[in-house]
């Protein structure tokens, strides 16, 4: 059997054509995982009693067995924690734990998890309340992990398999063709946080950045920082999870022309003001950890017209800031959201899952 394609930032053997944008590695099939890393799964819910249950089963359908739940639950009303203890009581100690949201959002959850210093494993894997994960998930972003020097920042994310409320396949996210890049990660988010896995190095420098961001997604932003910062980044065309579509959806998919020029005519609208400073000033944080050429590149991606100069701790760079009143663009090609639809969205939490070629 053929293997399927992973796209990467960075590749571990040299390109046969010397141009590592148009390389591809193959993964091997994963049959049951023995790697001994634990994996954390950081899972964040709100209003989540339709589909939890079924997401939690897929956790333990696993063919990477050593993994555990991290959950922080955002001020539920429903059923979600009483769902999240009756797990907690079925499986194992230490395989689920609970913990309360900041309440502030989607991303400043994940983001909540991903820097609390109680939580230590050897892989980081994002979930959200409402899919159902493929048996080999986790076995395949640690087969690929693994194969990467741990003090180089690394992140493995996926395509996604569409299905309905009931969980039938009605389709696939769009494959993104294009390898992973901090020029990239600037203008669209390739991979879902839901298929997202990330090592310690990469955590470190989230951690670094720290919980208190405003980031418009966490996902977006774990792909910048670790393209940014010299990291790698592999993109599976495998499908890993199951990414249910249901009633709840603030919007839909952008798979079809229709819903990709709607989300054209949000941006002309004003829909998208001020997410680009949003990341900008996020990543200046950080600045310090950007490699140089991608300080560079943030460099021409803030120039333009109508930017106001800011002071850079780099002498030698002649940066600028994107002010709050220009327009910004989330090219992801999964969803697009208003400003007011970034607070709580748990049921759906779709804040980019199809890809965009």
């Amino acid at each position: 059997m053929t293997a399927p394609f992973i796209r990467t930032s960075k590749t571990a053997e040299p390109c046969p054509s010397g141009r590592h944008s148009e390389c591809s590695v193959a993964v091997a099939t994963v049959a049951k995982s023995t790697a001994t890393s634990r994996v954390a799964i950081l899972l964040c819910t709100y209003h989540g009693q339709h589909y939890l249950a079924e997401q939690l089963d897929s956790f333990a359908a696993q063919t990477h067995e050593n993994w555990e739940v991290w959950a922080s639950d955002d001020g539920s009303e429903d059923d979600t924690h009483s769902i999240l203890e009756d797990y907690k009581n079925r499986w194992d100690v230490g395989r689920l734990s609970i913990h309360f949201g900041p309440g502030e959002g989607f991303a400043a959850n994940f983001l909540s998890l991903t820097c609390n210093a109680s939580i230590d494993a050897d892989f980081y894997a994002y979930s959200d309340q409402d899919d159902v994960w493929e048996a080999d998930k986790l076995a395949r972003a640690v087969q690929w992990l693994e194969s990467v020097p741990a003090d180089v920042p690394a992140l493995y994310c996926s395509r996604t398999r569409l299905v309905d409320a009931e969980n039938n396949g009605i389709g696939v996210s769009p494959l993104f063709t294009k390898a992973p890049g901090f020029a990239n990660a600037l203008m669209q988010n390739i991979g879902g946080g839901n298929t997202m896995v990330f090592n310690n190095a990469a955590r470190e420098l989230l951690r670094e950045a720290g919980e208190n961001k405003s980031v418009i997604t966490h996902d977006w932003w774990a792909y910048m920082v670790v393209t940014g910062c010299g990291g790698r980044v592999f993109y599976d065309s495998k499908p890993t999870l199951r990414y249910r579509q249901h009633g709840d959806n603030l919007v839909g998919t952008n798979a079809n022309w229709a819903a990709r020029f709607k989300r054209i005519r949000m941006l002309f609208q004003g829909r998208f003001k001020h997410w680009n400073d949003c990341n900008i000033a996020a990543l200046l944080t950080l600045e310090h950890r950007l490699t140089p050429e991608s300080r560079e590149i943030l460099q021409r991606f803030a120039r333009a017209p109508g930017y106001e100069p800011y002071s850079s701790p780099y002498p030698s760079q002649t940066q600028r800031y994107l002010p709050p009143n220009t327009a910004g663009q989330y090219w992801s090609g999964r969803c697009c959201y208003s400003r007011e639809n970034l607070t709580h969205d748990y049921s759906c939490n779709r804040r980019s899952r199809l890809h965009r070629q």
